[in-house]
């Protein structure tokens, strides 16, 4: 996105290609930028500079990623365009008011099915505003959009958030070129700021290994009995690495060597090995630093002697799935005790022992949901089914083949 709207060639090594990149190069071409793939992970933009962005011709079809069509709304809705957006099945049951709200601030106009959702059409604003606007819950994507939508805005727009969430988008920001400050916010929380209509530049991009998807094959080395695992390069932002510090916290042995920077961005190699894990109540706050990761950390979990405490997780609810309940619901299914309030959920480990497993888990669509019990499967006593891993693709293409190579066995089960 910010390569498409930059001045001359954005180089990009390391892309994760998975379906979400896919729909976004897709859709930001239907704009106007030029985009190729050029070898595995390799890819280069031609941007069209800020407020350059074109009128789609056709629907923007943005599959099943929320965070793409979020953002993507942030950037259009600055231009004097229209655009019509939709997605899947899973990703038109999602809420867009978390960003149609501040963005029809700016002066967009938004068209949406009931609830704000999916398909819905953007009128950018012929003369947009910059806003100061305080974010109701922590979340990146609601902060990405609006200081994308800022790119295409005079004077400063700015973002309060109340905890401080994952900080790509500024560090990009600024490495193509924009002017983006960060200070403590009066009341509490913090103030990003964005100069508005800069001249974006391109730029080489490395991208650090997504510690997202790591967190799969991470904690399946942490369960399986006599696993040990070694994942080079993989992004240690502290405000993406909360599951690591969790799962430290709850004894895995888990070592970062050869930190460093690439991309801008700190990355660590990881060393991961079985062992005894222990149950803890996890902050609250550290939410934001590991949202997508509590699926699998509930897997952890599920392995752990004593009961592990999450809260703060009310914004699992308006993921691909509302995710708490897919988490509970799996784990019941596989005979491991839980409760679950309405941001909370405390799971009752084995005591160190196998959970039984055994169950047939509903994954909603939900790619994350459906990665997180293949790996319960790995070492719970009887297998982990689940009812559909199509989606998987979404943002881990290959993650099968990868995990078989390191000695899983998962199979497509044989129709009834």
């Amino acid at each position: 996105m910010f390569g498409a709207v930059a001045v001359g060639r954005t180089e990009i090594t390391g892309l994760l290609e998975g379906e979400d990149v896919l729909r976004t190069a897709a859709a930001c071409r239907a704009m106007g930028a030029r985009i190729e793939r050029v070898g595995e992970g390799r890819w280069t933009v031609e941007g069209v500079g800020v407020g350059g962005l074109g009128e789609p011709a056709g629907v923007l079809d943005l599959g099943n990623s929320g965070t793409s069509t979020r953002l993507l709304l942030g950037l259009v809705a600055t231009h004097d365009i229209t655009a019509f957006f939709t997605g899947d099945a899973s990703l038109c049951r999602r809420p867009m008011a978390r960003v149609t709200t501040p963005l029809s601030q700016m002066g967009a106009r938004f068209v949406t099915r009931s609830g704000e959702r999916l398909p819905l059409a953007v009128v950018g604003a012929k003369s947009p505003l910059p806003i100061t606007y305080r974010v109701p819950v922590a979340s990146a994507q609601v902060k990405s959009a609006v200081l994308l939508a800022g790119l295409n805005t005079p004077g400063e727009t700015t973002v309060i958030e109340p905890v401080a969430t994952r900080d790509h988008s500024e560090t990009m920001l600024r490495h193509f070129g924009a002017t983006v400050t960060v200070t403590p916010a009066d009341g509490g929380g913090t103030r990003i700021t964005l100069a508005g209509q800069p001249e974006l530049k391109g730029r080489d991009v490395v991208v650090p290994r997504d510690p997202s998807s790591a967190a799969f094959p991470l904690v399946a080395a942490l369960i399986v009995p006599g696993a040990k695992l070694h994942l080079p390069g993989i992004g240690i932002n502290p405000l993406r690495a909360g599951l690591i510090k969790t799962l430290q916290e709850m004894g895995a042995a888990i070592a970062l060597d050869n930190r460093r920077i690439e991309g801008g961005e700190p990355v660590a190699d990881l060393t991961a090995g079985a062992g005894a894990l222990s149950g803890i109540e996890v902050p609250a706050e550290r939410a934001p630093t590991m949202i997508d990761e509590y699926p699998v950390l509930a897997v952890a979990a599920a392995f752990a002697r004593g009961r592990t405490v999450m809260r703060g997780l009310a914004e699992l609810k308006v993921k691909e799935s509302n995710r708490l309940a897919a988490i509970a619901r799996g784990l019941e299914a596989n005979g491991v005790k839980l409760t679950m309030g309405e941001d909370s959920l405390i799971v009752e480990g084995s005591g160190g022992a196998p959970p039984p497993g055994g169950g047939l888990v509903e994954t909603h669509m939900d790619h994350r949901i459906a990665m997180a019990f293949l790996m319960l499967g790995l070492a719970s006593r009887a297998p982990v089914r689940i009812d559909d891993g199509s989606f998987i693709d979404t943002s881990f293409p290959g993650f099968v083949a990868l995990m078989n190579g390191l000695g899983a066995r998962i199979a497509r089960a044989p129709a009834p």
